[in-house]
């Protein structure tokens, strides 16, 4: 039987406890809001609200996250100075607050750590970032910035694999996903129509610092208004780089879903057919060719599919007979305003755009220079994290390396980074750390690829082959960026990750049973 009176009791204990913590937090609120001002007030109840979420459900913070930063940069725009240096690293923090849950985990007994094929490689190359820190001197504090720099997004893959979420929950957040990509392309094209108007609507513009940090880069729009879309994103690349990564898993599902999922089939359509527009128009041509890369592997080389290869001739033959009609010299093209596609198109071939990024100290001079001038000066152990290239040396505008070897700081002398993330990699890990890391692209690849053919799930199979295509794309764009440094792009290529690692394991286990 049930003894009522005990339940009674037992309820009425919980009561007491939820409104003692009502009643703490209440006081909290009342008082930080007298001493500092509601905005503050405000932030401090969304922590608590956050972190009991988070020990809860971990993996809800990490899908809440994936939704939110898109629009990041906008909602940034109207944050308050006294909370936004608190707003800015909220979102990182979170990636934190979900491994100290995981971790919380591990030491009560409630979950056992899982193994990765990550694990190894991952070790060596931090310990190898390390090593560098210790034989160039590097200061603690641009080592522990600098290693940050480099693996915040890739713990979301651990986390991920620790909470192993279900296949549902990975549907119903790719399926939000692409309704975000949706809204954002659309946001796109009608920025196109619209122009200067929405353009300074949505851009922000205002640098924001904390003493000689910069925390917020502003963007200076050095596009014409409407002839560069970005939507929520702050930047035309970032909105770029959002669109393929979504755009590449799409694909995965519409070779592989599609004809077994009616539901899906509308959703996939509206994806391309507001997506394609929308990364056109926003003229960032790595993300163009990113999504080309990725695409025309899952069509040619995974599927072998005969309209992918007739549109692929017959594409070729345009542009070809293009070239021949218009008598446009493809070697003289250089960036202005007022290009039309098909000159920011060929552009990216022109042998003069060429000189004029290594002479003006763009991307191109450092894709000669850090070879021949920073890896060759440190060849194996390289320079450190956070010494040269990459985010972190950009903040901390540590130019340290750069005086050193006599170089200019970064790109166009000032601003740091290289536009090269393999390349800063190469000169802060040096050779040996390379190996590692390029050692995890290439686990997780041939993971998807045999996910892809192993699984008899077609959901699981466009999933897995949709990230290999992400793979090669991010491979690609990481020499045209820092794109791995950028949460629109990084955050989502180390979830998805996850997400695959995690629904091909299963499906192993479930084969050998």
């Amino acid at each position: 039987m049930i003894n009522l009176r005990a339940v009674y009791r037992q309820s009425e204990e919980h009561t007491t406890a939820i409104v003692c913590v009502l009643f703490f937090l209440s006081l909290i609120f009342l008082l930080i809001q007298t001493i500092f001002s509601p905005s503050v007030a405000i932030a401090v109840l969304l922590v608590c609200f956050v972190c009991i979420l988070t020990y809860l459900r971990p993996q809800m913070t990490l899908a809440g996250l994936a939704l939110y930063l898109p629009f990041e940069s906008f909602i940034l725009k109207f944050i308050p100075d006294p909370i936004y240096v608190f707003t800015r690293f909220f979102s990182e923090g979170l990636i934190y607050l979900v491994a100290a849950v995981v971790v919380y985990r591990w030491i009560s007994g409630r979950a056992k750590f899982r193994e990765t094929t990550l694990d190894l490689p991952l070790v060596l190359f931090v310990l190898s970032l390390i090593a560098a820190a210790a034989v160039h001197f590097v200061p603690v504090t641009v080592t522990i910035l600098g290693l940050r720099q480099i693996l915040r997004f890739v713990l979301v893959f651990f986390l991920i694999v620790q909470l192993r979420p279900s296949k549902s929950f990975i549907k119903k957040l790719t399926i939000a996903l692409f309704i975000v990509l949706i809204l954002q392309s659309a946001l796109g094209i009608t920025q196109s129509i619209v122009g200067e108007p929405l353009d300074k609507f949505l851009l922000a513009t205002d640098e924001r610092t904390v003493g000689s940090f910069t925390l917020t880069e502003g963007v200076e729009q050095f596009w014409d208004p409407g002839s560069r879309v970005f939507a929520t994103l702050g930047r035309y690349d970032r909105l770029g780089n959002f669109l393929y990564v979504f755009l590449l898993i799409a694909s995965g599902f519409l070779f592989t879903v599609v004809d077994r999922a009616r539901k899906m089939r509308g959703l996939l359509w509206a994806v391309f057919g507001l997506g394609i527009p929308a990364l056109v128009l926003t003229y960032s041509r790595a993300s163009w060719f990113a999504f080309l890369i990725g695409f025309l592997f899952i069509g040619l080389v995974i599927k072998r599919d005969k309209k992918v290869i007739a549109g692929l001739v017959v594409s070729t033959f345009l542009i070809l007979g293009y070239l021949g009609i218009s008598g446009l010299t493809v070697g003289l093209l250089s960036e202005a305003p007022g290009q039309t596609l098909s000159e920011r198109f060929f552009e990216s071939f022109s042998s003069t755009r060429w000189r004029g990024e290594y002479y003006g100290l763009g991307r191109t001079f450092w894709f000669v220079q850090t070879p021949l001038a920073v890896v060759s000066a440190s060849p194996l152990i390289g320079w450190g994290a956070g010494q040269f290239g990459g985010g972190a040396a950009a903040t901390l505008h540590n130019t340290a390396v750069y005086e050193q070897l006599g170089l200019p700081f970064g790109v166009f002398g000032t601003e740091g980074f290289i536009d090269n993330n393999w390349f800063s990699l190469w000169a802060e890990a040096g050779t040996i750390g390379m190996i590692f890391y390029v050692w995890m692209f290439l686990a997780l690849f041939f993971i998807a690829l045999r996910t892809y053919h192993q699984s008899t799930d077609p959901y699981v199979k466009g999933l897995a082959i949709g990230f290999a295509a992400v793979l090669l794309a991010v491979s690609f764009n990481a020499f045209t960026s820092t794109i791995f440094e950028i949460r629109t792009a990084g955050y989502y290529l180390w979830l998805y990750a996850g997400f695959m690692y995690v629904l091909g394991e299963k499906y192993e286990n479930h084969s050998s049973k």
